[in-house]
C-alpha cells in the first residue's frame, strides 16, 4: 500500500488473467458444495432465510452506494455505531451472576490501540521507523486471527461473540482497502454534445478480485463448523481422563500433541451417513485450503523482487546450489523427478532449503544473462566489425546457456511445491512481503 492510492492504468492490466484465475477458483470451490449438503437443517433454514431477505431488500430498497459505484464497499457500521456506542452501556450478567459494566467501553478501547499499532506501523515510539502499511494490516489480521480462533481444536460451531468479533474487526482491518483507488481513462458527455477525457477512480484490480474471494472462502469454513452442531463423536481433555480410558477410544498416542483435546466416538462407530459427511468435509476444506495459498502465490508473483534480496545473492549458481544440484540442474541429462527422488527431503527444513537454494540460483542465472547482454552492446561500439560479431555470438551462446538453466531451476521449484503442496514461504516470500511497498 502506497502513500499515494492512486495509480497509473498500465499497472490494472496485468492483474486481468489472474482475476481470471482467482474467480475460477471460488467458482470451483463453491460447485463442489451443491453435491451434498455440509449444513445442518438449522443452518440452512438459517442460510436461506438470509439469502431471501437479502433478495427483498434489493427489490424494496433504492440502490445502495455500492451498487450505484460498482465496487463493494465496507459496512462501516463501527464507525457509524460508535456514538451509540458511548451512550449505551450494556450490563451483562456473567455466569457467577456478577454484571459486567462497560464492556463496549473495553472494546472501543481496543479498537483505538489496534488502529494506532497501524497507523504507526507497529512502532510505538512514534520515530518512524515502522514496517509498511501492508505488512502492519497482514500481521494485525495474524494476530486476531490468533486471538479470536487459535485455539478452535474442535469440530463445533464457534461460539457467537467470537463469530461476531472477528467478523467486526476483520471489516474495521480491511476498511482501508476500500480507499485504494487507481485512476482509469473515461469520457464525460456533455449536453452541447462534446466530450472530455476524465480519470475516475475505481477500486484496484487486484484488491477488487482477491478480497471478496478470501471473504467467501472464510465464510465457507464458518459455515462448516457451524454444521457440526449436533455430532455423534465428542472430545475429551487428556488431562481429565485416565491414562486407559484415553488409549481405548482415542486416535493418538500418549505424549503426541498433548494440548489437544482427544475425539471419542461410540462402542459401535460412527454412522455411515456420519463418515461420508465428514469425508466430504475433509475434501472440501482441502480444496479451501488450496484456494487461499493459490490466491496467495498470485498475490505475491504480482509483487516486485526487492533490490535486498537480489543485492544479497552470490555471484553464480554453484555458490547458490551447491555442488551436487548444480551438476545435475547443467548436465544433458536433466530430470527434475530424478533429481528429486535422490535427495532425501523426509525433513521440512530441508525442502525449504531446497527450495531457497534453487529460487536464488534461478534470478543468479538470469541476472548474469542480462547483464552479459548489456556489456557486449556496450563494447561493440569501440571495436571492430569481426569482433563485434565474435563477442555477440560467444555472450548470445553463455546467455542462452543461463537461461536454460534458471528454466531448470523454475521447473524444479514448480515441481518441489507440487510434491510438498503445504510448503510454508520461501526465503523471497517472505522478503517481498518484509518490503513491499504496494
Amino acid at each position: 500500500m502506497e502513500d499515494n492510492s492512486c495509480i497509473g492504468f498500465e499497472g490494472s492490466k496485468r492483474f486481468g488473467e489472474t482475476s481470471k484465475r482467482i474467480i475460477g477458483l471460488i467458482d470451483s470451490v463453491t460447485e463442489s458444495t451443491t453435491d451434498s449438503s455440509l449444513s445442518s437443517s438449522s443452518s440452512g433454514v438459517g442460510s436461506s432465510s438470509g439469502r431471501s431477505s437479502v433478495a427483498e431488500r434489493s427489490v424494496s430498497s433504492p440502490p445502495t452506494k455500492s451498487q450505484i459505484l460498482g465496487w463493494p464497499l465496507g459496512q462501516g457500521s463501527w464507525r457509524k455505531s460508535s456514538g451509540k456506542m458511548k451512550k449505551k452501556t450494556p450490563t451483562k450478567i456473567d455466569d457467577f451472576g456478577f454484571k459486567r459494566v462497560g464492556t463496549e467501553t473495553s472494546e472501543i478501547e481496543l479498537l483505538k490501540e489496534r488502529m494506532a499499532k497501524l497507523l504507526l506501523g507497529e512502532d510505538m515510539s512514534g520515530s518512524g521507523e515502522g514496517v509498511c502499511p501492508a505488512l502492519a494490516i497482514s500481521n494485525a489480521i495474524t494476530n486476531l486471527y490468533a486471538a479470536i480462533l487459535g485455539q478452535q481444536w474442535r469440530l463445533e460451531p464457534i461460539p457467537s461473540e467470537k463469530k461476531l468479533m472477528w467478523r467486526r474487526e476483520i471489516e474495521v482491518l480491511l476498511s482501508v482497502s476500500d480507499h485504494i483507488v487507481e485512476l482509469v481513462p473515461s469520457f464525460q458527455n456533455f449536453p452541447n454534445g462534446n466530450k472530455i477525457e476524465v480519470m475516475n477512480c475505481r477500486p484496484r484490480s487486484d484488491l477488487f478480485t482477491c478480497l471478496p474471494a478470501l471473504r467467501k472462502l472464510d465464510n465457507m469454513l464458518i459455515e462448516i463448523l457451524d454444521s457440526f452442531g449436533e455430532t455423534e463423536f465428542w472430545y475429551v481433555d487428556q488431562g481429565i481422563v485416565a491414562a486407559e480410558s484415553a488409549r481405548s477410544n482415542s486416535f493418538r498416542e500418549d505424549g503426541d500433541k498433548w494440548w489437544l483435546p482427544l475425539p471419542r466416538v461410540p462402542s459401535d462407530g460412527l454412522t455411515e451417513q456420519t463418515r461420508k459427511k465428514l469425508d466430504h468435509t475433509r475434501e472440501f476444506t482441502n480444496q479451501i485450503l488450496k484456494a487461499c495459498m493459490s490466491i496467495n502465490s498470485i498475490a505475491l508473483a504480482e509483487m516486485e523482487v526487492p533490490q535486498s534480496y537480489l543485492e544479497a545473492l552470490p555471484k553464480n549458481g554453484r555458490s547458490c546450489l551447491g555442488d551436487f544440484l548444480y551438476r545435475n540442474i547443467t548436465s544433458d541429462n536433466f530430470s527434475a523427478d530424478h533429481l528429486l527422488e535422490s535427495i532425501d527431503l523426509s525433513s521440512e527444513l530441508a525442502v525449504v532449503e531446497m527450495a531457497n537454494r534453487v529460487e536464488a540460483s534461478m534470478y543468479v542465472w538470469r541476472r548474469r544473462a542480462h547483464s552479459r547482454h548489456l556489456i557486449s552492446l556496450y563494447r561493440s561500439t569501440s571495436t571492430r566489425w569481426g569482433m563485434i560479431v565474435k563477442e555477440m555470438m560467444m555472450h548470445q551462446t553463455d546467455g542462452d546457456k543461463r537461461e536454460i538453466f534458471a528454466e531448470r531451476a523454475e521447473s524444479l521449484l514448480i515441481r518441489l511445491k507440487q510434491r510438498f503442496p503445504g510448503l510454508r514461504q520461501t526465503a523471497l516470500d517472505t522478503s517481498k512481503i518484509q518490503y513491499n511497498k504496494v
